[in-house]
């Protein structure tokens, strides 16, 4: 299978992918042959409660067993703090008790390469609902013919936390150019997106991170000997900025 050998160079068995840094929860299995499935479900924030079950489900569906997993994909955020906490800890129990790596990609790449993998060609504006009024957000040049991205040759806007006001201000600063928009970040603020000359917002798909688009992320980092890295909440946890703030109160 293409893009499936893990660092040392030997094909794994099986790959899954977990997503759960926006509010949908979403699985994909990948068997050793090739065969995809995927399962996602929007709209309940019930992290918990369905990841294990949707894993379970797939890899039943697919034929395989847990013993078979021999990579564990895993959006690493920015996103919700309680949704990326759950996957990732899944990710690294499952990693834990089989015995396996686990390859790591961030919501906004994974949304980029999804856009790209629609057939969209040039800048494209990933953006995550952050909530309280922000969002997680960058934009990024890409080719229809490859997940590699180069930067957008002015006022590339980098992978940041923004007040909406002040991300169309960064798009603005594009002067113009054709930017199309994916993520419920975009669609939440859609109106206040779409006032920028050049934005296109994407309200139909792409508006979380696919987990099949994950596995492919994957697969490709792990060909070229990637390292696991950590979570990128880009925000401290409500319940500890809270506490600060009791603190110094």
């Amino acid at each position: 299978m293409s893009g499936s050998s893990t660092a040392d160079g030997t094909a794994p068995t099986a790959m899954v992918a977990i997503e759960t840094a926006t509010e949908t929860v979403g699985v994909a299995v990948r068997s050793p042959t090739g065969l995809d499935a995927e399962f996602t479900l929007t709209g309940r924030r019930r992290h918990v409660e369905t990841l294990t079950p949707a894993l379970e489900h797939l890899l039943g569906q697919v034929g395989l067993a847990p013993s078979d997993i021999g990579v564990v994909a895993v959006d690493i955020g920015p996103g919700l703090f309680t949704g990326l906490r759950v996957g990732v800890s899944a990710a690294k129990g499952l990693a834990q008790s089989l015995g396996i790596g686990i390859v790591g990609a961030t919501s906004l790449d994974i949304l980029t390469a999804a856009a790209v993998a629609a057939g969209h060609d040039g800048p494209v504006l990933a953006c995550v609902d952050a909530r309280r009024g922000e969002v997680f957000a960058c934009v990024r040049e890409t080719t229809r013919d490859a997940t590699s991205r180069r930067s957008v040759p002015r006022d590339h806007v980098g992978a940041a936390l923004f007040a909406p006001d002040a991300l169309v201000a960064a798009l603005q600063r594009l002067g113009g150019t054709n930017v199309v928009a994916v993520g419920d970040g975009a669609v939440r603020y859609a109106d206040t997106l779409a006032a920028v000359p050049g934005v296109d917002i994407v309200t139909s798909a792409l508006t979380f991170p696919p987990p099949r688009t994950l596995l492919d992320l994957a697969a490709a980092r792990l060909d070229g000997g990637e390292a696991p890295v950590a979570p990128l909440y880009m925000r401290e946890a409500d319940a500890t900025s809270n506490f600060e703030r009791a603190a110094r109160s």
